[in-house]
């Protein structure tokens, strides 16, 4: 009797297993599913906000350029962007903190701070 048991109880065991890693690939499948569902949405959402016109320019210009002969469109080129501006001057409350450091370290004497600052604030 005992003999009977265990095959039945690993088959129990195992068809349990089974079923639990089933159920789970199943609801990961309806997860990756639902996500991508939601991401058709969205990119149908942006395509709907941009307008039937771009559409419209584009299927033109792709028409143009199968008429001359092109697989795909020439490669245009992008302006290059332009130069960085200067970085800012520093703010007068920066270089007045530089004067009182190169100060406090003894490398402008007290006439020569106050010289700096007055410059600095114009009196």
């Amino acid at each position: 009797m005992l003999r009977r048991r265990r095959p039945l109880l690993r088959a129990a065991a195992v068809g349990g297993g089974a079923y639990i890693a089933g159920k789970h690939m199943a609801n990961k499948a309806n997860e990756q599913a639902a996500y991508e569902a939601q991401q058709d949405q969205r990119i149908s959402d942006l395509e709907a906000q941009q307008g039937p016109q771009d559409y419209q320019q584009q299927g033109y210009q792709q028409q143009g350029y199968q008429q001359q002969g092109y697989q795909q469109p020439p490669p245009q080129y992008q302006q290059a962007p332009p130069p960085a501006a200067a970085p800012a001057a520093p703010s007068v409350y920066d270089q007045l903190s530089q004067l009182a450091t190169l100060h406090d370290q003894g490398a402008l004497t007290d006439d020569e701070f106050s010289a700096a600052k007055a410059k600095l604030l114009g009196t």
